[in-house]
């Protein structure tokens, strides 16, 4: 599993015009990629990474994470992580999981993080979306389990 995730001030998710997942306070968007062989144990792994990344000032130091400042999360699928753009100049999807695979993965990475005390906002699977942030520092980081 991958995600690129960005330390916002405030994020949104956009389906059909509504306004479908969105956290307005200092949180994460993690952009969630899934490819064939990922499992639900790396899911889970995932979740636990995301909840605990050291990205943000707090009580608790120069470094705080969402778990420690109960900041939210908002969670969106994202296939084209897995676009490979060595050949040519049109990407290939080969390595991306069909959606019966990522899918229920996915919903592993949120389901996960509300077990571990997150308040989690999600796009919605297979949509098309309109992804609206504030980054904040800007950070950007890619992880990968």
């Amino acid at each position: 599993m991958r995600a690129v995730v960005q330390r916002v001030s405030q994020a949104s998710v956009t389906v059909e015009g509504r306004v479908v997942g969105a956290i307005d306070e200092p949180g994460l968007l993690a952009l969630v990629g899934v490819t064939h062989d990922d499992t639900p144990e790396q899911a889970k792994k995932l979740a636990a990474k995301l909840w605990g990344l050291r990205v943000f000032d707090g009580a608790e130091g120069p470094e705080a994470s969402c778990s420690d400042l109960g900041a939210p999360l908002l969670v969106i699928s994202q296939f084209t992580l897995y676009g490979d753009t060595r050949k040519g100049r049109r990407p290939s999807w080969i390595a991306a999981a069909p959606g019966p695979v990522a899918e229920p993965l996915v919903d592993e990475v949120v389901a996960e993080l509300r077990r571990l005390g997150a308040h989690v906002e999600t796009g919605v699977f297979g949509a098309d979306m309109k992804v609206a942030l504030i980054n904040d520092g800007p950070i950007t980081l890619i992880l990968e389990v």
